[in-house]
């Protein structure tokens, strides 16, 4: 284990919706960060930025970064998402760019020190038109976070993780970063989280904790499930990251609603919880 490796801090993520405050409720998860996610474009105002840096400081939440989404359809499976996710598709790619270089400046006013998204089903094959073209897409809006003094992150899972990793060599850009969500690889079908960490476990800066099964059909995606219950295998994940220096946040995320999600992020908060503590001695 790295000895100069600092705590792995626990958080939730925290969606930003008009007249509401999330942070009171991730607040009494007894968490003091979060990484706060907006789809909302009519949100990246700052007047509403200067909002949400009241509430974050009022319950004692650290922002953690800042996830940016995007407008148009989006379906979230191998099948249909290639044509529809992120900076990929290219009916939809202009429009994605300007959004989060909006999202970018709210950022800022923010005080995150990055932005991540979906970049969508980035092509695995370099020599593929489409690859030359999304990373065209992605240079422009990490050049624009560089030049706001911001990093940028990509949300791994839909692309393979050596095609990640070629992109970002590619795109030779020195604030370049992954948000690793331990679920999306197996929800994907791309591989899984343990083994993607020897693929570009250095550039992991920040990380979504969820679980989750394999899809068992060529064209829906896999089932999300709580922390624990799945493929995600914590066991080797946690001392793996202490062995990389990992130094960022650990951000719990549950995609469903209601009082279950409440009672499933507790658990995932108490278990991931335990493994920093084991393994950090």
């Amino acid at each position: 284990m790295s000895p100069n490796s600092k705590n792995m801090e626990i958080g939730v993520i925290a969606m930003l919706r008009k007249n509401d405050n999330p942070f009171e409720i991730i607040a009494r998860y007894g968490v003091k960060t979060a990484q706060v996610q907006n789809w909302d474009m009519t949100n990246l105002t700052e007047s509403f930025a200067e909002k949400v840096k009241c509430d974050m400081k009022n319950d004692g939440i650290r922002l953690a970064a800042f996830w940016a989404g995007y407008t148009g359809r989006i379906v979230w499976n191998s099948a249909a998402g290639p044509a529809t996710c992120g900076l990929v598709p290219p009916d939809l790619r202009s429009r994605r760019v300007d959004e989060l270089k909006k999202a970018a400046d709210f950022a800022k006013i923010l005080g995150a020190p990055a932005i991540i998204t979906h970049c969508g089903f980035i092509p695995e094959n370099p020599y593929d038109p489409l690859y030359a073209e999304t990373l065209n897409a992605i240079y422009e809006v990490a050049r624009h976070c560089l030049d706001l003094g911001l990093d940028f992150w990509f949300e791994a899972g839909q692309e393979t993780p050596l095609t990640l990793l070629r992109a970002i060599e590619d795109l030779r850009l020195p604030n370049l970063g992954i948000n690793l969500d331990t679920a999306n690889l197996i929800l994907y079908g791309r591989g899984n989280p343990v083994d993607a960490l020897e693929v570009f476990g250095r550039y992991v800066r920040n990380l979504h904790i969820k679980d989750g099964l394999f899809p068992v059909n060529g064209y829906c995606l896999g089932k999300e499930v709580p922390v624990g219950t799945g493929k995600a295998d914590f066991e080797k994940i946690v001392p793996k990251l202490y062995d990389l220096g990992f130094t960022g946040e650990l951000i719990i995320e549950r995609e469903i609603s209601g009082p279950q999600q409440a009672k499933d992020i507790m658990k995932a908060v108490r278990y991931i919880r335990t493994l920093v503590k084991k393994y950090k001695e």
